[in-house]
């Protein structure tokens, strides 16, 4: 629990840094840093210097290395971009040094889910309209719209809602590389995402990604609650809604006699996310959606962390837990593609961190990286996944997606995730049907401006009233309730049908 008497926040001995919990103004002396002087204003969430530094010396946050000073900084300066710059320092991947034991709950938990026949467990009872190629969208969301008038789908109580799955790919890329089997690979995991209770393929006819091809490498077959529709073949645009539409009224009976009965949280698999974050997050709300990935894991549960270059510079915290060396190199594997990917595009994966990230107080992607890697816990790390992949593993895993959230959920939902927790610090508005999505809020402050969209306040831990631990309980039984079909608050705003982003790789032509 933190001290709500300490103006910062040191958190670790080795620490050449503090963090600001509410703005400082500059001379401002700091009692519990032996008196040291401000030197300048600090906002909050941002870091002042602890000690002198030389330019070229590492800086450490968490006890870890988050940069090297750009200049020489004296002690109660502003430590940040001006004078703060990622670089290359070797990291220790010691592959399974930390693996621990993962104790086993000693109490059976349940949640209220659904069942499908053949043997996938849902959180939510949707019926999904899903776009091959762009060209479909429009009648994809067509479809969509027709039942989200008020009382279309009164006599089916059971059903969640219509949700379109619409995307800007599908065409003018090549038809058997790496690209399309990505696509295909995230499409095919929704049409499966045992959250859809029936799902309707809407495709244009001519596309690069065609629907036979598509169902062939998926396995995917047609059925009364898996229908394919091709504009082209249905004589256009109307025609194909009017057939859409008869197909989901077919569906929706069938749908309905689903029922929520109570089964294993084992059968929970949640992606981890954090966007918009701050200089908070990596203190307060991914460490406490840590402690309730933890509890997660015992009850064997499955969680998603994701987002390689935001583990960029943390890496060696994860393969220090990899259950084997070759799941540990696995993750090394994915940095050294995202190092090259970086030069090749002439960019910087230091470009990650957003000027939200900044103004939020995080400098490099080493400090981002950091803090992100406490939503994981603190339990073994046991598969490395690619993008979209199907995941067969339980406990801690890691899918490989770029470090933009609705990509990397988009990735997470298609490998099989039924619940998404997401920790922002500036105020991420997101939702990712058909996978509800709970987001934890690092600060009170931003908590209170932005109740509606909140779920949960984790600034209590910086403001000493409550703990980690209690706050990982308290998202731990928050995912049960919204597995159970609680809303969360995004879902009663209606957030989530604009947020399927597939991760499109390989050249356009």
């Amino acid at each position: 629990m933190a001290d709500s008497t300490l103006q910062v926040i040191k958190l670790h001995a080795s620490d050449d840094v503090a963090i600001a919990r509410a703005a400082i103004a500059a001379g401002t002396v700091l009692d519990e840093l032996d008196g040291l002087r401000v030197v300048d204003d600090i906002p909050a969430a941002h870091k002042v210097a602890l000690r002198s530094l030389e330019a070229g010396e590492p800086v450490r946050r968490y006890g870890q290395i988050i940069g090297f000073a750009t200049q020489a900084i004296e002690p109660g300066t502003h430590v940040h971009t001006h004078n703060l710059a990622i670089g290359d320092f070797a990291r220790d991947y010691a592959f399974g040094s930390n693996v621990e034991g993962v104790p086993r709950a000693t109490q059976a938990l349940t949640f209220e889910g659904f069942r499908r026949a053949d043997g996938r467990v849902a959180t939510r009872n949707y019926i999904g309209v899903v776009s091959t190629v762009n060209c479909s969208a429009t009648v994809t969301k067509l479809v969509a719209q027709h039942f989200a008038v008020p009382g279309a789908l009164a006599a089916y109580p059971n059903v969640d809602g219509i949700v379109p799955i619409t995307h800007s790919f599908g065409c003018c890329i090549d038809h058997n590389g790496e690209g399309i089997q990505q696509l295909r690979r995230t499409l095919g995991g929704y049409i499966r995402h045992p959250n859809f209770a029936g799902v309707l393929v809407i495709g244009l006819g001519c596309e690069a990604n065609q629907m036979g091809a598509m169902f062939i490498a998926e396995g995917v077959e047609p059925a009364d609650t898996m229908v394919p529709l091709v504009i082209q073949e249905q004589g256009g645009t109307q025609k194909t809604v009017d057939a859409a539409i008869a197909a989901i009224e077919k569906m929706l009976p069938i749908a309905n006699r689903a029922v929520r009965e109570p089964l294993p949280v084992s059968h929970l698999n949640i992606a981890l996310q954090c966007g918009g974050s701050d200089g908070y997050s990596g203190i307060t709300a991914n460490p406490a959606l840590g402690a309730a990935v933890d509890l997660l894991v015992q009850h064997g549960g499955t969680a998603i962390l994701s987002e390689t270059p935001e583990i960029y510079g943390a890496e060696h915290l994860l393969t220090r837990r990899a259950i084997t060396p070759e799941v540990g190199q696995k993750i090394v594997e994915r940095i050294h593609w995202w190092e090259s990917y970086a030069e090749r595009e002439k960019g910087s994966i230091d470009n990650n961190p957003t000027p939200g990230n900044k103004a939020g107080g995080l400098t490099t992607i080493l400090e981002k990286s950091l803090g992100a890697v406490a939503k994981s816990g603190s339990t073994p790390l046991m598969g490395v996944y690619r993008y979209a992949e199907p995941i067969d593993t339980k406990g801690l895993v890691f899918m490989d997606a770029p470090g933009y959230d609705p990509m990397g959920a988009t990735g997470q939902i298609a490998s099989g995730a039924n619940l998404v927790l997401f920790t922002t610090g500036r105020g991420s508005c997101f939702g990712a049907k058909p996978a509800p999505s709970i987001k934890l809020a690092t600060n009170t402050r931003m908590y209170t401006r932005m109740l509606d969209d909140m779920d949960i306040n984790c600034g209590d831990i910086m403001d000493g009233a409550t703990t980690v631990e209690e706050k990982g309980r308290e998202i731990f039984r928050m995912i049960i309730d919204v597995a159970s079909g609680k809303k969360s608050k995004s879902e009663a705003l209606g957030v989530g049908n604009e947020e399927f982003v597939p991760w499109m790789i390989g050249a356009q032509m």
